[in-house]
């Protein structure tokens, strides 16, 4: 027979059972759904994980503080006064393979232009903090050394702080107020977005680190330092030699402690990748089982119906079809079962993921792959577990087909 007819004997034999063939396709729609969604999903963490690796910085290295041990008691990482902008400078004159190394201060002010005003996180660095978070400025400058040198008073809002006290922009050139001190913002650095979790990187305001220790709080130690390594490769060898250089100008013994932290954040980021990438497998593993399940009710509706027609089969087998027509008739069935089971199923998960993005606020991303191999599957699964039903049908005797009631 051909193929236009094997397709109109399907299409009729699905429609005069539409209930049974809908039910019997549920388990495809299902499985191929869970295929788009969770792929989607993963894909959609995947991308935002690359995203904030990117928008941390290249090859980024980050020195904190130790925790200090008081009474026995651990108080946490940033606990110690250990870090210095002298170490940072050492750093970036004394380790090989160093691009830029930032010292970084940060207090909590109230920052008032006009008739606004907004609490945000000044942070004090020097222009090599540029490099190191690889954050360029969307207008104006950043501060020069000179005026770090001097501890002028001068600011770079980031983006949301920018928007808030200047939503009709001009904020360049403009005074904002912080802790009772005029500055001039001479830069707004460019939007970067979130840094995983809740927080906004925007949220900030940047000034020279002298100013900020000299005239808002005082204190003369760091929060961090931030080190952009010249290469990935370089970046064990850049954490080695800069935890040889703080134990020595720290003048720590052999047996003490380290009273710093080192940390790669694109390993941390690394792995989150990671943990989305598993927990897709898992999601595409309960997709695979839904489709298995899918497969398994078609081989049983196809059994069904095997038995049902039997006396059709041997009519048409009286007539000259031939035992691989009949094979095809039925695989034809099974597979237009899937087919029509597996696009419902791509329509369904993608319905499912954009549902997951805008009330469950996931980031998704639905790719022409995840619905091409959706369909593969359905397709596969339709002609795996309706071979079975089909070579049953076709190997029927014609007149004890016939003979049957």
């Amino acid at each position: 027979m051909s193929a236009s007819v094997l397709l109109g004997v399907a299409w009729q034999a699905l429609r005069l059972n539409a209930a049974r063939s809908l039910l019997t396709m549920l388990g495809i729609i299902i499985g191929v759904g869970a295929v788009i969604a969770s792929m989607a999903i993963g894909e959609g963490a995947q991308a935002v994980v690359l995203a904030q690796i990117e928008s941390l910085g290249a090859n980024l290295i980050v020195v904190i503080p130790g925790a200090l041990t008081s009474g026995g008691v651990r108080l946490g990482n940033i606990s110690q006064t250990t870090l210095r902008v002298d170490d940072a400078i050492a750093i970036a004159q004394r380790v090989p393979g160093v691009v830029a190394a930032a010292p970084y201060a940060q207090t909590n002010a109230q920052l008032v232009a006009g008739g606004a005003n907004w609490f945000t996180y000044i942070g004090g660095t020097t222009p090599a903090w540029q490099i190191a978070r690889s954050w360029r400025v969307a207008e104006g400058r950043f501060f020069t050394p000179t005026e770090v040198d001097e501890a002028a008073k001068v600011t770079v809002l980031g983006h949301t702080v920018a928007q808030t006290l200047f939503p009709t922009g001009g904020a360049v050139g403009a005074t904002v107020i912080i802790k009772n001190v005029p500055f001039r913002v001479v830069g707004i650095l460019l939007a970067k977005g979130s840094s995983g979790g809740s927080s906004d990187q925007d949220d900030t305001a940047v000034v020279p680190i002298t100013t900020l220790q000299h005239r808002m709080t005082g204190i003369p130690w760091l929060r961090s330092i931030f080190i952009s390594a010249a290469t990935p490769d370089k970046v064990p060898e850049v954490i080695d030699a800069t935890k040889r250089l703080l134990r020595l100008r720290h003048h720590l013994t052999v047996r003490q402690p380290d009273d710093f932290s080192v940390r790669n954040y694109s390993d941390v980021q690394q792995v989150r990748l990671a943990t989305a990438q598993t927990q897709a497998l898992l999601l595409a593993g309960i997709a695979v089982v839904s489709l298995v399940v899918g497969g398994i009710g078609i081989m049983n509706i196809m059994l069904v119906s095997v038995t049902e027609r039997t006396r059709e089969i041997g009519l048409r087998m009286a007539v000259g079809a031939r035992g691989r027509d009949i094979l095809s008739q039925f695989l034809v069935e099974a597979l237009a079962l899937a087919c029509i089971g597996g696009l419902i199923g791509i329509a369904a998960g993608i319905a499912t993921a954009e549902g997951a993005s805008r009330f469950g606020h996931w980031p998704v991303l639905v790719s022409l792959f995840s619905m091409i191999l959706g369909f593969a599957s359905s397709a596969l699964v339709g002609v795996v577990f309706g071979f079975y039903p089909a070579q049953r049908a076709a190997a029927l005797d014609p007149i004890v087909a016939l003979r049957y009631e």
